[in-house]
């Protein structure tokens, strides 16, 4: 199994004859910042699959839908709140028939795509997560589902936030988890790792990527060395560079 980190939020899994890429837009989409982050060439009769969590420019990029010209064998998998209308398809010159191409997902379902099982928790934000098992490999990827606490936000608010976030967290408890892509935001300051911290103890997956970052990946090692677990801090991944490809040893 080989995993690009694309940038920000965006990363592709190659598991043998398929390609899943979760969240992912041109890398000028998002003001203030140059993301270089670009999917490889493949074959046309390729198998992929486009997941997309929600709306937010920083995660989908309508782009991705002309993609089907070249790959014919190309699904989709997009939260609901992502609106894409015959009309508006046409509008931005994007052929209408892609639509069919397109499952939309909401939060706390289970989905069947080929044979791709798909499993969405709610977001603390917008749209989903993914929970994906395919080939005998399983994938969490948050979206925007984090523990998004904010100095000044209030306890009250954060407090709820707080809850949401853990609720949600905790049904993945017991299930494996290959690989996660879960947000390490280093805009939240004291309260980056709030949420990663507690996804890596609730769970037992196995190998964490950190993701959200906005181009600063030294929160990596400052988690790292917070942790006295040394077991623990292995599960997480070090992202140096956007394009970044790990290879992954299949158990």
């Amino acid at each position: 199994m080989n995993i690009t980190f694309l940038h920000h939020s965006s990363f592709l899994v190659e598991v043998d004859d398929k390609v899943l890429i979760f969240d992912y837009f041109d890398g000028d989409k998002v003001n203030g910042f140059t993301f270089t982050g670009k999917i490889p060439e493949y074959e046309p009769e390729t198998k992929i699959y486009m997941f997309a969590s929600h709306s937010h420019k920083d995660h989908y990029d309508m782009d991705i839908l002309r993609l089907a010209d070249k790959y014919p064998n190309i699904k989709y998998i997009f939260s609901k709140d992502i609106k894409i209308s015959p009309n508006f398809l046409k509008k931005h010159g994007i052929d209408p028939k892609v639509r069919e191409k397109v499952t939309f997902v909401s939060p706390d379902k289970k989905y069947k795509v080929e044979d791709l099982n798909i499993k969405t928790l709610r977001s603390t934000d917008a749209g989903v997560a993914f929970y994906v098992e395919s080939n005998g490999v399983t994938l969490y990827h948050a979206g925007d589902l984090n523990n998004w606490i904010w100095d000044g936000a209030g306890d009250l608010t954060n407090g709820v936030q707080e809850r949401n976030f853990k609720f949600q967290i905790r049904q993945l408890a017991g299930l494996p988890i290959n690989v996660a892509f879960v947000p390490m935001d280093p805009r939240q300051g004291k309260y980056m790792y709030s949420g990663f911290d507690f996804f890596m103890k609730e769970t037992e997956a196995e190998l964490v990527f950190p993701m959200h970052m906005w181009q600063d990946y030294s929160a990596i090692a400052g988690y790292k060395g917070k942790i006295s677990n040394i077991g623990m801090a292995d599960r997480v991944m070090d992202i140096e560079r956007e394009n970044q490809v790990f290879l992954i040893a299949e158990n």
